[in-house]
């Protein structure tokens, strides 16, 4: 962790400090922390706890719950696949196969070269135009798998 990292944590975290008579707001201070790093390091849970003024299972039983909280710093782009009910009836596992064929790596792995990591996501609230496939902020409908090499082309 860089110094400036460090900084950012640290004074993250303060923001998150509860003040009576408010209660600690957990995924608040993980969001934050990933919003700084990247990623949720678990070597930083104590401090975290300690900081909020809960138990270090809580914080990580919150960071375990929630999908969007990773552990692990992600690749350069995050590639997101929606498997909601819509996007799973529109052949969004079909397209999920051919993202991961494209970029060599299983969901929830870091291609060798850092440069994209595949993520499965419940739902992206875009059903009407399924099956849809986010890339870091940008979202995309009606993804068919020969549309893949096209689609991430951009992001090489």
């Amino acid at each position: 962790m860089t110094t400036r990292q460090r900084l950012g944590l640290a004074e993250m975290l303060e923001t998150c400090r509860p003040l009576p008579p408010d209660k600690p707001n957990i995924l608040k201070a993980l969001l934050g922390v990933q919003s700084v790093l990247g990623h949720v390091p678990t070597n930083i849970i104590p401090q975290i706890a300690q900081v909020l003024g809960v138990t270090d299972a809580q914080v990580a039983g919150v960071l375990s719950y929630y999908s969007d909280l990773r552990t692990q710093l992600p690749g350069r782009h995050l590639i997101r696949v929606c498997i909601g009910e819509s996007c799973t009836a529109n052949h969004g596992g079909r397209v999920l196969h051919a993202i991961q064929d494209h970029v060599r790596v299983a969901v929830g792995g870091t291609a060798t070269e850092g440069r994209f990591t595949v993520e499965k996501m419940s739902c992206a609230g875009n059903c009407a135009v399924s099956p849809t496939v986010m890339i870091d902020e940008d979202l995309c409908g009606r993804v068919t798998p020969s549309d893949v090499p096209s689609l991430l082309e951009p992001y090489r």
